[in-house]
């Protein structure tokens, strides 16, 4: 079986990709900064790694060897990156060239997340769309696609858009759950209904990257879901199938909600060659609430 190597595996991807390949029996070693946040830690090793560290990244890597290198980890939250970017460049662009460069020598399969930041406006994106980055974020993410496509290395590129899935302890939740814990609690929210997405259900992510693993397939690949929707959309939805009360629930625009980073109305990606090539099959937005929050459902 393949050894696979995942950076950023105490993310939220990175956790459920962890637990995902290592219970298809591959050999995963799991590495993040500081200690493993990952549940069931008997089924893969944990290497704690800083990734802007050339030399610990040379060493692990060289130690391990891995037929396949998944790199999820990143500075990711686009007001961040754009109030320090030497440290968005270093996190997301450096640290990627550090992984790219100790790996030449073994040559493995090197599997990049990205994001559907690197496109503009008038979404849904397909792989072909010329990127348009609007914010510092998507400018740093192109960079690293760019070093991982001039490599030398064979590489895949994985775009999700508008993560959501189950959330456990130690992990950041989703939209869904913030939707979901307000409601509850009876609790009024605002949410736009002027932007639109394609939300990508985690655990098809993480089928679509193991067909990518089995495949040998190389290039870019959009991972995300079938629906295009506003994020009021989602949370009547979330509110519909968890019988909870919508009235709660204020739709507004963007105005509402100034932020000091430009984002795109209109985004999402397209998932025909994925389906094409990979045989990706994304589930509904309102099937992946369900798969969210089994525990609702049980009899």
């Amino acid at each position: 079986m393949k050894t696979v190597f995942i950076t950023g595996a105490n993310g939220f991807l990175g956790q459920h990709l962890t637990l995902y390949l290592a219970a298809k029996g591959y050999i995963v070693i799991a590495s993040g900064r500081g200690r493993c946040r990952i549940p069931l830690s008997k089924k893969f090793e944990y290497a704690e790694l800083d990734l802007t560290d050339k030399d610990a990244v040379y060493q692990c890597l060289q130690s391990h060897q891995p037929d396949i290198i998944i790199h999820t980890a990143a500075m990711s939250k686009p007001d961040e990156c754009n109030n320090n970017k030497k440290l968005c460049l270093v996190n997301n662009v450096d640290a990627t060239e550090n992984l790219l460069s100790a790996a030449r020598s073994f040559s493995p399969h090197f599997i990049y997340t990205s994001t559907d930041f690197i496109f503009g406006e008038n979404g849904p994106h397909s792989e072909e769309d010329q990127p348009e980055p609007l914010n510092f974020y998507g400018e740093s993410k192109l960079m690293a696609e760019a070093l991982v496509k001039k490599s030398g290395l064979n590489y895949s590129i994985v775009r999700p858009v508008f993560m959501y899935g189950a959330a456990w302890e130690g992990m950041r939740p989703s939209f869904l759950h913030w939707v979901k814990n307000h409601l509850e609690q009876h609790k009024p929210i605002k949410v736009v209904n002027d932007q639109w997405r394609t939300p990508s259900f985690v655990q098809d992510i993480c089928k679509g990257i193991e067909s990518i693993i089995l495949y040998s397939a190389a290039g870019d690949f959009h991972l995300a879901g079938k629906d295009i929707i506003s994020p009021y959309q989602m949370a009547v939805l979330v509110a519909d199938v968890l019988k909870l009360d919508r009235s709660l629930i204020e739709m507004v625009n963007s105005e509402s909600f100034p932020e000091p980073v430009k984002r795109s109305k209109r985004s999402g990606l397209k998932i025909d060659k994925a389906i094409r090539v990979l045989g990706y099959a994304a589930v509904s937005f309102e099937e992946g609430i369900r798969l969210t929050f089994p525990e609702q459902f049980k009899a």
